[in-house]
């Protein structure tokens, strides 16, 4: 089953990840904060 993203929840997403990245140092700890909020949400949907 294909799921299809509307404007709007693309532009949450991206608005998101501005928020991360605003509050980063430098590259790595974007990647590890993004890194967590996937896991994060890996365990809540296997849960």
């Amino acid at each position: 089953m294909t799921e299809i993203m509307t404007d709007k929840q693309f532009k949450t997403i991206l608005e998101m990840v501005n928020m991360i990245l605003d509050g980063c140092k430098d590259l790595d700890e974007a990647k590890r904060k993004v890194t967590k909020l996937i896991d994060d949400q890996a365990k809540k949907k296997d849960e």
